[in-house]
């Protein structure tokens, strides 16, 4: 089985240079560490990172927007290269409406996948985002997916995009991180949260280092091991049965001569597979 897991993060060094593949940085040398970890034997996992948009995060629109369309196009590139599922690894979700109507194989969404594993795991969920500003953005998810009635609240961390990228490399910032993460769900818990989500790739992967799973007995979501986990099974669903996504309303690709003007338009690369 191979996964495309798609960052939504430019691989740069320290010094905002350029390096050749995202498990080239810190950052992705624990990411690949953490998905080895979770995959199962014979998944064969690859990591992308951006590299025609700024990868600067998706705390604004404008920065989101931008990334979106290689998230789109690398769904494409990914089903052409015979991968048999594309990963949006940002609890965003950025992206991932539109990958699922573009290809066929299964699209599977950190966000959407990580809170529907909470509600497996415990009856209420709350959130620890990572700024305030992140925290809107990441409700309207929850709204999105019909979960509201389940979630109990949102923690934000005392921290910011930039401040966790300092935190990969200075262990102290990344010790007073944790400790904050640790507030927040006890926090969470007093407002009758059952199951803690993360939300933000730097602070799940600070976790799993530390190896802070569980908070006074309650669940702590890894989102990486529960994205992974979903499209396995999400592989195996459609090498059962022959279908994963339904095609039928929301995620149904043109046809017919609308098809034939989108890619003379487009190229004929968009929509693989309709007619």
């Amino acid at each position: 089985m191979k996964l495309w897991f798609q960052s939504l993060i430019r691989p740069i060094d320290q010094n905002n240079a350029p390096v050749a593949t995202l498990e080239a940085t810190p950052f992705g040398a624990l990411l690949r560490k953490l998905l080895d970890t979770c995959a199962s034997p014979g998944t064969e996992i690859h990591i992308q990172g951006l590299a025609k948009s700024s990868g600067m995060g998706v705390h604004y629109r404008f920065l989101e927007y931008n990334d979106t369309r290689e998230v789109i196009e690398n769904a494409i590139r990914a089903e052409k290269e015979g991968y048999d599922a594309y990963l949006v690894g940002n609890i965003s979700d950025a992206g991932l409406r539109e990958a699922r109507e573009m290809v066929n194989i299964p699209v599977l969404g950190a966000c959407e996948s990580t809170l529907h594993f909470a509600c497996l795991m415990g009856a209420t969920f709350g959130l620890i985002t990572i700024s305030e500003k992140w925290t809107p953005r990441l409700l309207e998810n929850v709204r999105c997916y019909g979960l509201e009635s389940r979630l109990v609240g949102c923690e934000a961390l005392d921290t910011s995009p930039l401040e966790l990228k300092k935190a990969v490399h200075d262990r102290s910032l990344r010790e007073s991180v944790i400790e904050d993460i640790k507030a927040a769900s006890k926090r969470l818990l007093k407002r009758g949260a059952e199951v803690v989500v993360p939300a933000g790739g730097d602070v799940v992967v600070f976790l799993v280092e530390e190896g802070l799973f569980e908070v006074e007995r309650a669940p702590i979501v890894v989102s990486h091991a529960a994205l992974v986990k979903m499209a396995e099974a999400a592989v195996r669903m459609r090498a059962l049965t022959g279908v994963f996504t339904s095609k039928h309303l929301q995620y149904a690709a043109p046809t017919g001569d609308f098809l034939k003007r989108v890619r003379d338009y487009y190229g004929p690369d968009v929509y693989p597979g309709a007619k």
